[in-house]
């Protein structure tokens, strides 16, 4: 099972999705995106303003979605997709947006240090893993809150 997640600038999660350790990462983006919803006083938000990805998302489908959806997207061109010479506009990458990339490897090693069952996946039905998945992100969620008290 791979954990796929949208986090904030402090390392919190926004979104979590699980998908198959054999999928395609791509194919979980739209999914991992569109569960996004920060509740305000009035309507939720549910389209961030910028996205910032690994260059494992460096597809074009991912980057068609975000076209249409209006969210900028920093995420660094894979070297593996091209089978010829770059040609044409280079794609957009911003080297100092994605420096905030390291609030998502924070959530994923906060994870791992505090969280050992869910890194050996120690549960057998996939429930089970997102309900621990589900209280690990509570814990963190908690730990936050109780830095700013």
């Amino acid at each position: 099972m791979k954990i796929h997640a949208a986090v904030t600038s402090e390392d919190l999660p926004l979104s979590i999705v699980i998908g198959s350790g054999a999928e395609y990462d791509p194919y979980r983006f739209e999914e991992t995106i569109g569960a996004i919803k920060v509740r305000t006083g009035y309507r939720p938000i549910t389209r961030p303003e910028e996205i910032v990805a690994d260059s494992i998302y460096d597809d074009a489908q991912v980057r068609e979605y975000l076209r249409r959806r209006r969210i900028k997207a920093s995420i660094p061109e894979n070297k593996r997709n091209r089978k010829k010479r770059k040609r044409g506009r280079p794609r957009r990458f911003n080297k100092e947006s994605y420096k905030k990339r390291s609030a998502v490897e924070r959530f994923f090693s906060r994870i791992k240090t505090g969280f050992r069952r869910i890194i050996l996946r120690y549960e057998r039905l996939d429930r089970i893993f997102r309900a621990l998945v589900i209280i690990a992100t509570f814990f963190i969620y908690w730990e936050k809150l109780q830095e700013k008290l």
